[in-house]
């Protein structure tokens, strides 16, 4: 019985968090001008209305690209500094990954203010290159808690035996090292992208009219206005990071443990 009883906890809790999703998608198909649950009607009139203004397209635009952008650049940066971290010993390594996981627990609103004093110094400001900087370093600590932890001592000697055998790190590192730590590299990538994807505090202070992501022109929208519009592009938010997870689910496999194939 307590398996079961566990199970149904687990679906209660799941159900439970997932109700406000469900209330979003609601409210988005509603035929009247105000946000209502359940929904008055069924129409897909708000999608249209989003579809249909360039504004919020070129918004989606700009936060996909920043997003894929950033992951990828904190990918690179991430591994091999959880590679240096995991299997050498230096002077100042504890340091060194603190200061990797910092962004953790700094405001993002003091980072993003910072980074505007800073590149404002340098020219480096109001631009996508201004923007990427700041998300990439608020992503690499999701991409690190999940690799670091599967860089085992067990992962070391299958390493070691690779190069014994004649293969060089490049080799070891692509067809030994990568496939062992796969799970964590794929889970720490979608938890960097979606993190890039819904910044609003660091991202407000490098975008102009023509470099707008879309949490922050929501965050600008509901100011003045709140229409089943946000509801939308809520909604469509929703089912793109749900089919993201299917389709790297079918590709990658997250329910991969680590170590496994």
């Amino acid at each position: 019985m307590a398996p079961v009883g566990l199970s149904l906890l687990a679906w209660v809790v799941l159900g439970y968090l997932a109700l406000p999703l469900v209330i979003i998608v609601g409210a988005s198909l509603t035929t009247t001008d105000f946000l209502v649950f359940p929904p008055q009607g069924l129409t897909l009139r708000w999608y249209g209305a989003v579809l249909q203004d360039s504004t919020y397209l070129s918004a989606f635009g700009v936060s996909t690209i920043l997003a894929l952008s950033a992951t990828v650049a904190a990918g690179l940066l991430a591994i091999p500094a959880c590679l240096a971290i995991a299997r050498y010993r230096f002077n100042g390594r504890s340091a060194a990954e603190a200061l990797f996981m910092s962004p953790l627990v700094l405001p993002h609103l003091v980072l993003g203010a910072a980074f505007l004093q800073y590149g404002s110094a340098i020219g480096l400001v109001r631009s996508f290159p201004a923007l990427m900087v700041g998300h990439v370093v608020v992503i690499v600590p999701f991409v690190m808690r999940s690799v670091l932890p599967q860089l085992s001592d067990e992962q070391r000697a299958l390493e070691d035996a690779s190069m014994d055998l004649g293969a060089s790190r490049a080799t070891t590192f692509f067809l030994v090292t990568l496939p062992q730590i796969r799970g964590g590299v794929v889970s720490g990538a979608v938890l960097a992208f979606i993190s890039s994807w819904i910044n609003v505090e660091l991202s407000i202070f490098n975008v102009t009219t023509d470099l707008m992501t879309i949490p922050v022109k929501l965050f600008n929208y509901v100011q003045y206005t709140i229409d089943p519009t946000i509801a939308a592009v809520s909604s469509i938010t929703i089912i793109a990071a749900a089919a993201l997870i299917v389709i790297l689910d079918i590709i990658f496999g997250l329910d991969v443990l680590p170590g496994q194939k």
